[in-house]
């Protein structure tokens, strides 16, 4: 694990003029962190605290590096807010960032919270970036259709129920791409979903994965989605409920261990700018002294970004997707000092570096899913980064 701390830790919180436009508060650069929903929220920049964590593991020797942290920051630490980007599996780079700067709005009011020496910065003008070319990732579109089609016959066979592939997307700008205007554009077009910044990996989620307040949990879960028409069909399909149905059971079962009073409510049908998902609410009681993060390790993946069952799925996963996920898929988020915040999940989504972005989108797959739909399922989840980079 690597760690950057600062020499200063001194807390201070003040009250400021509620802004209009939090995007314009950070200076430039790629190290903004934010989470966002529907114009309230939080907007950071600097970094006070960095924690990179890979292997095995991630997701407690995260919580034990957050937890000494906040110790070190003794009665300050009730103001520190950590944001979180892990991995999707054991092979990539896990991230939490503590902000020497964060701007927070909600109820109409907003404060800024700085740690150290830091203070907030004048900010300058948010760039666009230009021309936007576009190339292949890791397979061709074609190449891609052909892997779901494979699935589709293993899946068929009985090997597994569900599992859910993903396919990357490459774009390059005239012009270095500021985080600030792909937020921005991101929170415009899509204000139902939790806008989202850490470290370079930037999108528009709108899957809640876990948000926990005191002995309180919540979760939204997505599995099963359209882009034609209302959505409506999806609550007559038997596919579609099948594939959203392992989803929250597998989430149902992770939490189980810790939680009493689970209940859930759904499905419904969640109508985005482009895209239908079924959605079903889920809430419960913790039983158990676990944190956030001790939940996101039980919890991930789901079957609504790895398969069921989880194991079998990771198998198939492995074998025909040819596709380092990186941070895509994976929990995105914040967490404070008591244990409480909220995890999304990394979808509609693009690591930035410079001029270049590398955009993710992936679907569920079943036994009866047609290989030319799914394809043209990722073309719908592309375009929410597409549309905000093309803006």
């Amino acid at each position: 694990m690597t760690t950057t701390l600062p020499e200063r830790r001194s807390v201070r919180v003040r009250e400021i003029e509620d802004s209009t436009d939090l995007w314009r508060l950070p200076p430039s650069g790629d190290a903004v962190v934010s989470w966002m929903h529907d114009g309230r929220g939080m907007i950071g920049w600097g970094e006070a605290a960095r924690f990179e964590i890979t292997g095995p593991g991630r997701y407690e020797r995260a919580a034990r590096a957050w937890s000494d942290f906040v110790a070190q920051l003794g009665g300050d630490a009730a103001s520190a807010v950590a944001f979180a980007s892990f991995s999707f599996d054991d092979r990539g780079r896990s991230v939490l960032i503590v902000p020497e700067v964060l701007v927070t709005r909600r109820d109409g009011r907003s404060w800024v919270t700085t740690i150290g020496a830091a203070t907030p910065s004048r900010h300058s003008p948010i760039a666009r970036p230009g021309r936007v070319r576009w190339s292949d990732g890791a397979l061709p579109r074609a190449r891609w259709r052909d892997v779901v089609a494979e699935a589709v016959r293993r899946l068929r066979l009985g090997e597994l129920d569900k599992v859910v592939l993903a396919r990357d997307l490459l774009a390059e700008t005239d012009q270095p791409i500021d985080p600030r205007f792909l937020l921005r554009e991101l929170a415009r077009r899509h204000p139902q979903c939790w806008t989202f910044a850490v470290d370079g990996l930037i999108g528009a989620t709108p899957e809640m994965l876990l948000r926990r307040r005191g002995d309180q949990v919540t979760s939204q879960v997505l599995a099963g989605s359209s882009w034609s028409g209302d959505g409506r069909h999806l609550l007559t399909s038997s596919s579609y409920r099948d594939e959203h149905d392992f989803a929250v059971e597998s989430l149902l079962s992770a939490i189980a261990p810790h939680c009493a009073d689970v209940r859930t409510c759904g499905p419904s049908v969640l109508r985005l700018r482009n895209i239908a998902h079924l959605a079903t609410d889920v809430s419960a009681t913790l039983t158990t002294g676990v944190d956030l993060l001790g939940l996101a390790a039980a919890a991930h993946p789901t079957a609504a970004v790895g398969g069921t069952p989880r194991r079998a799925a990771a198998g198939l996963i492995s074998e025909l997707e040819d596709l380092d996920r990186d941070r895509y898929a994976a929990p995105v988020g914040w967490l404070d000092a008591g244990g409480d915040g909220e995890l999304g999940i990394a979808l509609r989504c693009a690591q930035l570096s410079g001029s270049r972005a590398r955009l993710f989108a992936g679907c569920g797959i079943v036994a009866e899913s047609d290989p030319d739909v799914e394809v043209h399922e990722t073309d719908a989840k592309f375009a929410a980064v597409r549309e905000a980079l093309g803006a």
